[in-house]
């Protein structure tokens, strides 16, 4: 075969085979077909598409690109969550110790953020001592001691995918479904659990704003996991604003925690409990995982899982030397807070990175002192800006232009949990 070729096939439409699809993914890994030709085959992808058998064979020729996690020592069933991104979604974090304290064993494992999007690691790091690079065998042997684990995917786990992903990143062509669904399910497929709950974000702050889009990228990923034999459903979420009251690294781990103690913003709580009930749904375990978070029982989980990965969950956050409040430009209810605006001055904060080698700081970030549907006074501070660099606050403020109004009443609102995708336990549609 010859790359030229299969690139030829599929700009001009043409349906790939399983063979080309298979000796190109293998080839590339391998190093034996240039960066240029990949990016020529991913820009034909992105135009002219994947039919469901190619795109099954694509995302199986990722997976058995490399290796897969065996974890079938773990006693518990196995359910990950994967959430295609938002601004101040510290979900994760809640909802990993959680599950785990329900009895079901949680494998998460997670990335890093880009742009105006928040990533677990970087969240996670914020923790004195924590480390996210472990062996299977450490993911296996905390699965079995505490049920939960926070850990980034290893080199060996889909490699071709890595090595498209960074193509993707800079060839303009990261926003295809078929693209994007490959891409988390070979990773989610590899990781060897047995369930999978997806959160598929809509909104402002999203990956994909538009419900219709994010509709086909949960039914996509779905078809993916149940063909694999991966029990999945998906939910879709509503992202217009931030998650939470918090938007940055360490901040929103110290609302995360919080949430555990039996506490925490109403939004979190809700779309953090949805998912849970869906992890547990498709493990078979019979728990409310509602009640259990309102009691504060999952907390310790928390703690355990921290310091099983080098962490101190006593340990002090970081904290930003600077900080500077965004005032309410007039009285009245806040109508609209507009998540991508917020998670843009995050990431000038330095919270944030433009590329994924890029540092981040724990400390910076956003608190939002009101949310949508608050009342609100003229000259009061509507938002708090943290940052380890002051020359770092005009560019954030420039970011929340236009992304702030006040009116007379309360803009209409949709639900959070929008509809749910998979019929593992139930029907599909509305939530």
């Amino acid at each position: 075969m010859h790359a030229v070729d299969v690139i030829r096939a599929k700009r001009d439409g043409r349906r790939l085979t399983s063979e080309e699809i298979r000796w190109f993914l293998d080839s590339y890994t391998r190093g034996e077909i240039a960066d240029e030709q990949a990016s020529a085959l991913l820009m034909a992808v992105f135009f002219r598409g994947l039919d469901p058998g190619e795109l099954t064979t694509w995302t199986t020729a990722m997976i058995e690109s490399g290796e897969r996690l065996d974890l079938s020592a773990v006693d518990r069933p196995t359910v990950d969550k994967h959430s295609t991104g938002g601004v101040g979604d510290k979900v994760s974090l809640v909802l990993v110790p959680l599950v785990a304290a329900c009895g079901v064993a949680v494998p998460q494992l997670s990335g890093r953020g880009l742009g105006h999007t928040g990533g677990t690691l970087d969240k996670m790091e914020a923790i004195p001592g924590w480390r996210a690079d472990l062996t299977p065998e450490e993911m296996v042997a905390i699965l079995d001691e505490v049920g939960g684990v926070i850990a980034a995917a290893g080199p060996g786990l889909a490699p071709a995918d890595r090595k498209l992903y960074a193509l993707r990143d800079v060839t303009a062509t990261v926003e295809s479904i078929p693209l994007i669904a490959s891409s988390i399910m070979a990773k989610k497929i590899a990781e060897g659990t047995g369930g999978l709950v997806l959160d598929v974000k809509f909104g402002a702050g999203a990956f994909l704003p538009e419900p219709e889009r994010g509709r086909v990228l949960a039914e996509t990923m779905v078809a993916l996991g149940e063909a694999d034999g991966v029990r999945t459903v998906a939910l879709q979420t509503a992202m217009e604003t931030v998650l939470g009251r918090t938007a940055g690294n360490a901040l929103e781990v110290v609302e995360a925690v919080e949430t555990l103690r039996g506490g925490g913003p109403p939004d979190l709580v809700e779309v953090t409990v949805a998912l849970a009930e869906e992890m547990v749904a498709l493990a078979g375990v019979d728990a409310d995982p509602g009640a259990l978070l309102a009691s504060g029982a999952a907390l310790p989980v928390w703690e355990r899982m921290v310091a099983a990965q080098g962490g101190d969950p006593a340990a002090p956050l970081p904290v930003a030397p600077h900080r500077r409040a965004v005032e309410a430009p007039a009285s009245g209810v806040l109508r609209r807070l507009d998540a991508r605006g917020v998670g843009v001055a995050a990431w000038r904060l330095g919270a944030g990175r433009a590329r994924k080698e890029h540092p981040v700081s724990a400390a910076a970030g956003v608190v939002c002192l009101a949310k949508p549907g608050d009342e609100v006074r003229a000259g009061e501070p509507l938002l708090e800006l943290h940052s380890d660099d002051p020359a770092r606050f005009e560019a954030a403020l420039a970011a929340l232009d236009g992304a702030i109004e006040v009116g007379d009443a309360a803009a209409p609102t949709g639900p959070l949990v929008l509809a749910r995708v998979g019929a593992a336990a139930g029907e599909n549609g509305p939530a």
